[in-house]
Order: C-alpha cells, then structure tokens, then sequence
C-alpha cells in the first residue's frame, strides 16, 4: 500500500469511529441505554455497518469520558445506577471548581467578564426543554449549560485545570440530567444568574460559595431516588 492509500485508509477510520462514538454517547445521554447495560461491540458495528476496530476504538473513547465502562472478560457497559459511584464524581467536582472559580473571580480579565455575560444570556435565553427530546434537558439547553460553567472558570488561566473540569463534567452528565428530571421545580435558572452576578462583582467568596451549594443540589436530587431507574421513561 502506497503512503497516500495508508494515510487515506487510516483518516477514513478515523472518520467512520468520530461518527459512531458520536451516535453511541448521543444514545447513551438520551437514555436509549439503561444504566448496566452491556454495550456489545459485535451487535453495534452490525446495527452501524462498520468494522469491530472501528466500533472498539469508539468504546474505549466513552470509557475515557465515563460514559461507559470496561468490564474485564465482559466488554463494554453502560455505568451502573450508583450512589456511590456519582457522589465520588460530586465531591471531586465540590472539591476542584470552588477553588478554580476563586481563581478565575481574581484572574479573570475584561474579555472574560463579557464572556461570562454573554455565557449566562445565552442559558438563560435557551428553552430548557424541546418537545421532541422529551421529559429530560434539550441538547441546546445543556450545551449552553456546559459553555456557561466552563465559561466562569476560563478566567484562571491555567489549561491543565480546564482539562480537568472537562473530564468531570462529562462523566457527571449523566448524573446532572437524572437529577435534573428528579426534581423538574428546581430553579436553575436563579442559581445561575446568582453566579454570574457573584463573579462579576468579583466576590470570590459568594462565587465559591454559590457554586458549592449548586453542586450539592445536584448530588442530593439523585441521592433521593437511588431506587428509581431514572433511563427508563415512563
């Protein structure tokens, strides 16, 4: 095989695994995969019409983003329902962006305020909900949320910290929406606009304070329903 073949053959794999990891953790954060479930890689590049390499290469991505695990001798799964399991999640996320928001609040310039504005006018401006994605959060929606928070943290200034609130928020994204359809009345939409106005008064105390109190909610509106299968829609 000549060069340009290799690097033609090796760029369209690399294509055809970007789009099945893509449909794979759009399935997993809709709910089409109940937590536990096995995630057979054989079944998959069946359904997707690609090679088993292809489909593995795409799992070990989401096990890399936890939103599925690899069980020795037994393949991919969906992560279980556990308490435990995304308290540990909560608590590392209680525990680092506090400290990174502190940061940021000290940090963080005139083109960071005027992102974090137009960061929270874009949430706040987003329906939280799309009739065709039923019962939980709108992509748009949660995108948005997602801008929103890394937004209040860019302004540290320090990538490796950024890197790590990326890894966090997806392996607890999962977590976020089950709580978030737990308990339909909680007001969001004031916890946030409570932190934008905390960091842009440049209050690091209240920020740190407001945002450690958001993530908390978060944890205690799943602890409440660890015997609810939240992945099945009624």
């Amino acid at each position: 095989m000549t060069q340009t073949a290799h690097t033609s053959a090796s760029s369209g794999k690399q294509m055809l695994s970007e789009q099945v990891y893509a449909h794979l953790r759009d399935a997993i954060m809709r709910g089409d995969h109940s937590p536990g479930d096995a995630l057979k890689p054989q079944d998959l590049a069946k359904e997707q019409g690609v090679s088993l390499a292809v489909v593995r290469e795409a799992l070990v991505r989401l096990v890399g983003e936890g939103l599925a695990d690899r069980l020795p001798n037994r393949g991919f799964a969906v992560p279980s329902f556990s308490d435990r399991r995304w308290q540990e999640i909560a608590e590392a996320r209680r525990t680092i962006e506090p400290v990174v928001l502190r940061m940021s609040v000290e940090r963080g310039d005139v083109d960071w305020e005027a992102r974090v504005r137009a960061a929270h006018h874009r949430l706040a401006r987003t329906p939280a909900y799309a009739p065709e994605e039923g019962e939980y959060y709108s992509g748009a929606w949660s995108e948005a949320h997602r801008a929103f928070h890394r937004t209040l943290l860019e302004g540290c200034g320090n990538p490796v910290l950024l890197e790590t609130f990326d890894r966090m928020w997806t392996a607890s994204e999962l977590a976020r929406r089950w709580s978030a359809h737990h308990n339909p009345d909680r007001d969001y939409a004031g916890e946030h606009r409570r932190l934008e106005e905390a960091a842009l008064s440049r209050d690091a105390d209240t920020a740190a304070e407001v945002l450690t109190r958001h993530l908390t909610q978060t944890a205690a509106g799943l602890t409440a329903r660890t015997d609810h299968n939240p992945a099945k829609r009624p």
